[in-house]
């Protein structure tokens, strides 16, 4: 697990881990993060960052997309 990760998102603060980042590369179309203590696993469907289902709490679609964004432009997916 790398170093903690901050997005701001509509005027609020976040602070999230990616886990095991040295699997991801270009190719890469599913995440996992640690956010406030929580595992949260994220699908990419073409351009699109999505929740995988059957997560327990579901975030905002557009949050989910700027978390999947955040980590492409760091890792330069």
């Amino acid at each position: 697990m790398g170093l903690p990760l901050r997005i701001t998102f509509n005027d609020k603060d976040y602070v999230y881990q990616i886990v095991n980042s040295r699997l991801i590369n270009q190719n890469t179309t599913e995440l996992e993060l640690l956010l406030n203590g929580e595992t949260l696993q994220l699908t990419k469907q073409n351009t699109i960052w999505i929740q995988k289902e059957g997560e327990h709490d579901i975030l905002d679609p557009q949050f989910v997309q700027a978390l999947g964004r955040s980590v492409s432009l760091r890792l330069r997916m």
